[in-house]
């Protein structure tokens, strides 16, 4: 993804740094550093920022009849997904080795999914939470090893239901102009010229070339990675306005735990949140096949072991929820750190978030 844009910092005058003429005379680097750099917010403006912005999340779902729920952040096991690494526990560490059914390591949450959709087979309304998520070695402007996430879901919930929840979520907090969709494909369609799905493979490696060799090296012939570089560094740019604008209809390659599309067997009832060229937003149509969600989680494995990463447990907590019945609902996954960041033109997380991972 490219990196965001400068955004100016509010500033608070008891913030500013005080450096003086002397140090600069002196040729004192630090302090020459110091007069450049943009002006921190005061920590207490930052801190009421964010209670602000989590009364009004919280309000906008409780007015809506959803009910907040309390997730574990350590569980016995995680979302398979492809790419992101969980950190592990040994259960020496937690006390319970002696226990009955005790597993051999826990994990810390990737995500609230699998608690949450738990719950949901157990009976439970549509729910929402506002909770602590891990995901090792994710540092930078936009990333920290903990994050706070917001994460729905709606029992009776489509696509459609979903992703007006999500624009009008998007368009309160951020006060911003109506929020747009677009599809995948008309997507790359409008800025590329062409199908992403029927497009062949060497013509998109070709592409991916002419950005960077060694990256389309690497990936080989990789159609969704190869997607998602173009995506990233040719598409998400043109999402950088003041509106915000969600991407609908992902190719089925790329469905996570979506539903394919009744009407196009090639797309997935998949949508992402983009606001300013930041993701800020997952959503989907959720998947309720047991058996489907079984080998998605085989083939993520594959992928995680083609990569280096160690493979994770198939037979999961969620995937036995799912065999009970999971009803038919829609879900969103939101980066509250990176929301706030938007809302208050900050140029880091690190601005947003009171002790990031690297100063915990």
């Amino acid at each position: 993804m490219p990196d965001p844009p400068a955004f100016s910092s509010e500033t608070d005058a008891d913030s500013a740094l005080e450096v003086t003429a002397a140090e600069v005379l002196d040729g004192d680097q630090t302090a020459a550093d110091k007069i450049n750099a943009p002006p921190k917010t005061n920590l207490a403006v930052r801190l009421k920022q964010r209670a602000e912005m989590l009364r009004e999340i919280r309000r906008f779902f409780d007015d809506r009849g959803f009910i907040e729920v309390q997730p574990p952040c350590l569980s016995r096991d995680c979302v398979v997904d492809a790419f992101l690494d969980p950190i592990e526990v040994e259960a020496s560490q937690v006390g319970l080795v002696s226990e009955p059914d005790s597993p051999a390591k826990f994990y810390l949450q990737t995500s609230p999914e699998s608690a949450m959709k738990r719950l949901l087979a157990e009976g439970a309304p549509s729910i929402y939470a506002i909770t602590p998520v891990f995901r090792k070695g994710e540092t930078g402007t936009r990333h920290n090893v903990e994050f706070s996430m917001l994460e729905w879901y709606e029992v009776g919930g489509d696509a459609a239901s979903a992703i007006k929840l999500l624009g009008d979520l998007a368009v309160e907090v951020l006060q911003s102009p109506p929020y747009k969709t677009v599809t995948y494909r008309e997507a790359f369609e409008k800025h590329l010229g062409f199908d992403p799905i029927e497009t062949p493979i060497v013509d998109l490696h070709a592409l991916v070339d002419e950005l960077d060799t060694s990256l389309a090296e690497s990936i080989g012939l990789d159609r969704d990675a190869l997607l998602d570089v173009l995506l990233s560094e040719r598409i998400e740019p043109f999402f950088a306005n003041d509106a915000p604008t969600i991407l609908t209809r992902y190719p089925l390659t790329q469905a996570a735990l979506a539903k394919p599309c009744q009407d196009d067997p090639q797309c997935a009832e998949r949508f992402e949140l983009f606001y300013r060229g930041v993701e800020l937003a997952n959503g989907y149509d959720e998947l309720l096949d047991a058996d489907e969600l079984k080998k998605r989680y085989e083939h993520n494995n594959r992928i995680r072991l083609a990569h280096g990463r160690p493979a994770l447990a198939v037979e999961t907590t969620l995937l036995r929820a799912m065999r009970q019945g999971l009803p038919e609902c829609s879900g969103v996954a939101l980066g509250i750190d990176r929301l706030l960041m938007l809302r208050v033109d900050a140029h880091s997380i690190e601005e947003v978030v009171p002790f990031p991972t690297t100063r915990a």
